[in-house]
C-alpha cells in the first residue's frame, strides 16, 4: 500500500481527498482562468474549456478523477496553484487489465490518470499519479498503469512530478506519421517497468528519474526508459543534464530496453541520454537488454555522452555504445524540439 500511503499524506493543506464531483470546477473564474479547489473536479474545469489561452489552477489537494484533454482544447495551460507539486496531486487506480462497466479492459493507454491529445498544452508544478499496485490484483496481468499519457505536439512540462509504477509516462504521438514533440523540465519520475516509454520526440531537460524497489526475487526488476520511435524520426527520447537514482539495490535495473509494438514493426527506437548522472541502481556492466530476441537493442539507436556516476562506467564498451562529439552535437535540445522554444 505504499502509494496510497504517499499520496493520502499530503492532503492535510486541503482536507483529504477530493473525488470527481458535481460542484462547478469554473467557480471564481475570472477572463480566461478557472480555479479548481477541493470538491471541484478538474476535468469539468477542462469541459468548461472553449477556446485556446485558457488556464486552469488547481488548488492545494488530493483529486481522485480521471482527466481527459481533448485534441480541441489547444493551447491549455494546468497548473498547480503552489510552486510546491506535492501540494496538487491528481491520482486514479486504472491498469491495463482492469474492468470496463462494459467487461471489456482499459488497455495500457487506456489506463492513464491523465490523458492530452492537445497540442500547445503546457502542465506544471502539480502531480499526476496512478497508485494501483499488483500486490492488490494478483487476479490481473496486465499490470501496466499509466500516470500520464501524452501525445499532441509541443506539449511542455515544468516542476511536475509523475508517479506510478509500470509504464508511468507515455510519451506517444497522435498518428503514426506524426513526430509530435514534447517537453520536460525539472520533472520527477518514478517507476519500475519500462516507466518512459513512447515514440514521441520527448526531451527530458534537468530531470529526475527513480527506479522503484520491487519485491522480485530475479533481475533485471525493472528497465527506466523504452522507447519505440518511428524509423523516420530522427530523434526520438532524449535525457540531457538528468539523474538516476533508485531505491532498489544496486545493478538491479536497466537503463534501457527498445519496444516494437506489433502495431508498428518497422520501429526504429531511439534513446540518447547524456551530461546525467547516472547511480549505481543501473547495470554499468550490460546497461540494455531486449523485450523481444527478433529486435536486439544492439541494432537499435542507443548511445550516451558524457555521463558520470557509478552506474555509467564503462567496463564493457561494446555494452555501452558512446557518441562522438561531432555526433553529440546533433543530439540537443534546440536539435530535438526544432522551431519551438517552450516558454518562450
Amino acid at each position: 500500500m505504499r502509494r496510497r500511503t504517499l499520496l493520502a499524506g499530503m492532503t492535510g493543506i486541503a482536507g483529504g481527498l477530493v473525488a470527481a464531483g458535481t460542484t462547478p470546477a469554473v467557480a471564481g473564474a475570472r477572463g480566461r482562468v478557472l480555479h479548481v479547489r477541493p470538491g471541484d473536479s478538474a476535468q469539468a474545469a477542462v469541459d468548461a474549456v472553449d477556446g485556446p489561452g485558457w488556464t486552469i489552477v488547481v488548488h492545494p489537494g488530493t483529486y481522485r478523477e480521471v482527466v481527459r484533454v481533448p485534441a480541441e482544447k489547444a493551447g491549455l495551460t494546468l497548473r498547480g496553484a503552489t510552486r510546491d507539486p506535492r501540494d496538487t496531486v491528481i491520482v486514479y487506480d486504472n491498469a491495463n487489465g482492469t474492468k470496463k462497466p462494459d467487461g471489456t479492459t482499459y488497455g495500457t493507454a487506456g489506463s492513464a490518470t491523465f490523458t492530452s491529445a492537445a497540442p500547445g498544452l503546457t502542465v506544471r508544478d502539480l502531480t499526476l499519479a496512478n497508485d494501483w499496485l499488483r500486490a492488490d490484483h494478483p487476479d490481473i496481468s496486465g499490470t501496466q498503469a499509466v500516470a500520464a499519457y501524452i501525445t499532441g505536439d509541443r506539449s511542455s512540462f515544468d516542476n511536475v512530478r509523475f508517479l506510478a509504477h509500470q509504464d508511468t509516462l507515455f510519451v506517444d504521438t497522435s498518428a503514426l506519421d506524426a513526430f509530435d514533440r514534447q517537453y520536460f523540465h525539472c520533472c520527477y519520475i518514478e517507476g519500475d517497468v519500462d516507466f518512459v516509454f513512447g515514440r514521441a520526440t520527448a526531451v527530458f531537460d534537468d530531470c529526475h528519474f527513480h527506479t522503484l524497489q520491487r519485491n522480485v526475487d530475479f533481475t533485471p526488476k525493472g528497465m527506466v526508459f523504452a522507447p519505440s520511435t518511428a524509423r523516420a524520426n530522427p530523434y526520438g527520447i532524449l535525457a540531457v543534464r538528468s539523474r538516476i537514482t533508485s531505491g532498489a539495490e544496486n545493478a538491479a535495473y536497466k537503463l534501457a530496453r527498445p519496444w516494437v509494438p506489433t502495431y508498428e514493426t518497422t520501429a526504429w527506437p531511439s534513446l540518447v541520454v547524456r551530461d546525467t548522472r547516472i547511480g549505481p541502481g543501473i547495470d554499468p556492466v550490460a546497461p540494455y537488454t531486449n523485450m523481444r530476441e527478433q529486435y536486439p537493442w544492439q541494432t537499435m539507436r542507443f548511445r550516451e555522452y558524457r555521463n558520470s556516476g557509478p552506474g555509467a562506467v564503462i567496463p564493457v564498451p561494446e555494452n555501452r555504445p558512446q557518441l562522438t562529439v561531432q555526433e553529440a552535437e546533433a543530439h540537443t535540445k534546440r536539435t530535438y524540439l526544432g522551431d519551438w522554444r517552450p516558454g518562450a
